[in-house]
């Protein structure tokens, strides 16, 4: 499928809220699997934070799988003055949680950035629980509110079509998340297909409140409804 977008000369990017590994572990991953993808078509949030934190003059206590941390590598992380969480698996112990939730509760002004809000994902043995879980956690602890910089977050999406150099209703949103892709994708002011596969469950074509363009049952009929109008 994505050789015959790239065939028909479309931009493609990938947008994913991947927290358990680099880009370059990604998208070695993905070639593996025999898609020709390079670190520059993908983005992620992990980049995207960094940029924040520079921005802002932020120092980070990580909260985030052991194999991203290369990502932050440049970031200075000396007395933080702030938590950036992501998918950290086995890293999410009492102990992890209860020390992130004591530098918050301990800063005059707490500063939580999540690296996205997922509240699962599907692996070959099931569901499992995401970053947003956890993410809800030390809200509700602290009293305070994330700053979520993958998907949904309008920021993320208006990187990545920054990155494709093309204006949102120009784009094409192909995702299996109701919220984060969909919404997500929709909000940011571009059209959005939903397929009926990975963490889709029937209940998602009920949303109360996100409607999807088209529903599709596998990313070869999304390309093919998306070749259709060229």
């Amino acid at each position: 499928s994505l050789h015959r977008i790239k065939a028909s000369g479309l931009k493609l990017q990938l947008c994913t809220n991947e927290t358990q590994a680099t880009r370059e572990s990604f998208v070695r991953k993905l070639r593996a699997l025999g898609f020709d993808i390079s670190v520059a078509q993908v983005t992620a949030p992990a980049p995207a934070a960094c940029h924040l934190l520079r921005e802002r003059g932020l120092r980070p206590h990580l909260l985030v799988h052991h194999d991203l941390v290369p990502e932050f590598a440049e970031i200075d992380k000396t007395n933080p003055n702030c938590v950036v969480l992501g998918d950290a698996a086995e890293n999410f112990t009492y102990a992890n949680l209860n020390e992130a939730f004591r530098l918050l509760i301990g800063m005059e002004k707490p500063v939580l950035i999540s690296l996205g809000k997922g509240r699962y994902y599907k692996e070959t043995d099931g569901l499992k629980l995401d970053v947003g879980a956890y993410m809800k956690a030390l809200e509700y602890a602290c009293d305070i509110q994330a700053e979520v910089v993958g998907k949904p977050a309008k920021r993320f999406f208006e990187s990545a079509l920054a990155e494709l150099g093309v204006p949102p209703e120009q784009a094409i949103m192909i995702g299996d998340d109701i919220v984060s892709d969909v919404g997500g994708a929709q909000r940011c002011g571009m059209r959005a297909l939903q397929v009926r596969t990975g963490k889709f469950r029937p209940s998602d074509e009920n949303h109360p409140e996100v409607k999807p363009d088209a529903y599709v049952n596998n990313l070869a009929e999304a390309v093919d409804i998306i070749l259709q109008e060229l």
